[in-house]
């Protein structure tokens, strides 16, 4: 296997001020890509570039909030005019307003489709001009999660959007294929701002901030960990150790890595000249709903105190 090198490589890494983002910008220069970190916050942005450079990377700040075209040309224009190039992008950049459905206003909604959903095609549109301009491939890490997958209470927009995220990878594997552009979502679950609100992680997560490494039942049996443990994954999707990987959804987190299926049929029947509501019902539950489909993200398996 080749070695993950990504030496004269340029990412634009959204979202990447703190958190999962800073994670995979970090991972990116470790392994010799010279990287754009963006953030709404200047000040965060500027401090996620001095904690690049000071390890020896190569990285600028661009500050802009993601979602417009304007934004995504300005991301791109950045990484060439700075190091003459784009390789990777990894549309990272996210906000939360949960709410149950019938709280929800158009604001709540709006506001995280444009940032998750437009964000991710925008600024992927922009990059895979650039790339294939460039003639030489290129890498897009789509950033999903599990409400994307499972769905979760609480949040229609946010799971909306990264199951559109995830069929967007689908989509753009095939789209950008000959231009040996891969395209790929990955899942990530790590201990970050959002995951330490939960009630039965936010013990766990405080004790490791004092230091406390967490126990291998949430490292292992719930993929649950640091956002380093799930930056690796993405230098070597940008990697040529990764070439032959796309379309694929990728889970990581803690200890464990997991290839997501993609939907699909699991349980099919027939009528001869097609089904009526009255044979519905009466084959329903002995054939194709025999077993449903469970929905949501399983609630973590804590030992027995």
């Amino acid at each position: 296997m080749p070695s993950i090198d990504l030496t004269g490589k340029v990412a634009v890494v959204t979202g990447s001020g703190r958190g999962l983002g800073l994670a995979y910008a970090h991972a990116l220069a470790a392994h010799g890509a010279s990287v754009v970190v963006n953030d709404v916050d200047e000040a965060v942005a500027e401090a996620a570039v001095k904690s690049l450079t000071e390890a020896g990377g190569r990285a600028v700040a661009e500050v802009v909030a993601v979602g417009t075209s304007e934004a995504a040309d300005r991301l791109v224009d950045r990484a060439v005019a700075e190091f003459g190039r784009l390789d990777v992008l990894v549309t990272n950049a996210g906000i939360l307003r949960d709410k149950v459905l019938w709280k929800m206003t158009d604001d709540d909604f709006d506001a995280v489709i444009t940032t998750h959903l437009k964000g991710t095609f925008t600024c992927a549109r922009a990059a895979a001009v650039r790339m294939r301009e460039q003639g030489e491939g290129g890498t897009l890490v789509l950033v999903g999660s599990p409400a994307g997958q499972r769905g979760n209470f609480g949040q229609t927009n946010y799971a909306a959007a990264k199951a559109g995220i995830a069929a967007m990878a689908r989509t753009w594997s095939m789209e950008l294929g000959r231009a040996n552009i891969t395209v790929n979502a990955i899942v990530p679950v790590a201990a970050t701002a959002m995951t330490e609100t939960i009630p039965a992680f936010a013990p766990y997560v405080e004790a490791m901030k004092n230091g406390a490494p967490l126990p291998d039942f949430l490292r292992k049996g719930e993929g649950f960990g640091t956002p380093e443990d799930c930056a690796a994954l993405v230098p070597f999707l940008a990697s040529e150790a990764a070439r032959g990987i796309t379309g694929q959804a990728i889970g990581i987190g803690g200890d464990k890595v997991a290839l997501w299926s993609h939907p699909q049929e699991i349980r099919t029947a027939y009528a001869d000249g097609g089904w009526t509501p009255d044979a519905l019902s009466d084959a329903w539950y002995t054939s194709v709903g025999a077993e449903l489909q469970t929905v949501g993200i399983p609630a973590p398996k804590f030992p027995e105190a």
